[in-house]
């Protein structure tokens, strides 16, 4: 029993380290560091593989190996699944990729509004959907602006609107909600694609200076309490994402349950979309029913 499964013990202690040295895992070779980080939660699947091998062999050694990357995973993850939501959240703010190809977008609208928020953020409109989003939202949100591919709705005033230039083309606003209880910059932003390439490999080229634009604009933020929405197309644990996570929070980390995967909505695998936060608590956060789009919507209560 013990000396049998030795290769499956040396693929415990191989998945134990990619999981706690990932960081160590090299970008010079088609992003594989980025890669691997934005599905990382997933490695965990390889321990009930590993030990049904090690069943499957009758190996002590095998079963005992997979204690490793099992206690790895959760010291990594198992955080995420404590209940960290609290009451008290004043201000509720969802965003959602809604699919320039989205069937029906009328219906995309009212499914997110049923939610009651305070302020919804769209990207990837277009210009044959942005006025349907405008007409069905209307009663409700007396308060839009749209900037090229992305746009709020507001039931408090919206000021200073203005595209951040992030690429090209617009891909992201800035807007003042005047709440209540105040001021609060909101940062809409849809980060460029990425793509999986036979001969660039993981690609995030585009997508990385545009999280960089989107780093410094934020830094240059004068008001004390700001929220930054979106499709980030990348993960908080992709290194190449640093600079736009740094000195904000992630709600979904911070009062989420579970690790809200956002994208694909067929089969979550990666939360792709975020809603950070500085100045601001997150009082709980979650993902919305799956609409037309092929992103889920995420949600966030916060206290301001």
């Amino acid at each position: 029993m013990w000396r049998r499964g030795r290769l499956i013990a040396a693929g415990s202690v191989l998945s134990a380290l990619v999981m706690a040295a990932h960081s160590a895992v090299p970008n010079a070779l088609g992003n594989l560091g980025s890669l691997l980080e934005t599905f990382l939660p997933w490695l965990g699947v390889s321990v009930p593989v590993l030990l049904a091998l090690a069943a499957a062999r009758r190996s002590a050694t095998a079963g005992v190996s997979v204690l490793l990357p099992a206690v790895v995973w959760l010291v990594l993850f198992g955080g995420a699944f404590m209940d960290k939501s609290s009451g008290g959240g004043d201000f509720t703010v969802v965003s959602h990729n809604v699919n320039d190809h989205n069937p029906d977008p009328a219906r995309t609208a009212r499914q997110l509004a049923s939610a009651r928020p305070e302020v919804i953020a769209l990207e990837e409109l277009s210009a044959d959907t942005a006025p349907v989003y405008e007409r069905a939202l209307a009663d409700t949100y007396p308060y839009h602006a749209v900037e090229g591919t992305v746009g709020l709705w507001s039931r408090y005033p919206l000021r200073d609107v203005q595209p951040v230039a992030i690429m090209p083309w617009t891909r992201a606003l800035r807007a003042t909600v005047q709440t209540p209880k105040g001021p609060v910059a909101l940062y809409a932003a849809h980060l460029a694609s990425v793509r999986v390439l036979p001969d660039s490999g993981f690609a995030t080229r585009s997508r990385n200076e545009a999280a960089g634009k989107l780093a410094d604009a934020v830094r240059a933020e004068a008001l004390p309490r700001v929220v930054v929405v979106g499709d980030f197309n990348g993960t908080a644990d992709d290194r190449a994402l640093r600079p736009v996570f740094s000195g904000l929070t992630s709600a979904q980390e911070k009062a989420g349950d579970g690790f809200g995967f956002s994208w694909p909505a067929a089969f979550p695998m990666a939360r792709i979309d975020q809603i950070l936060l500085k100045g601001v608590t997150a009082a709980s956060a979650w993902t919305l029913p799956r609409t037309a789009s092929d992103h889920l919507p995420v949600a966030a209560s916060l206290r301001l």
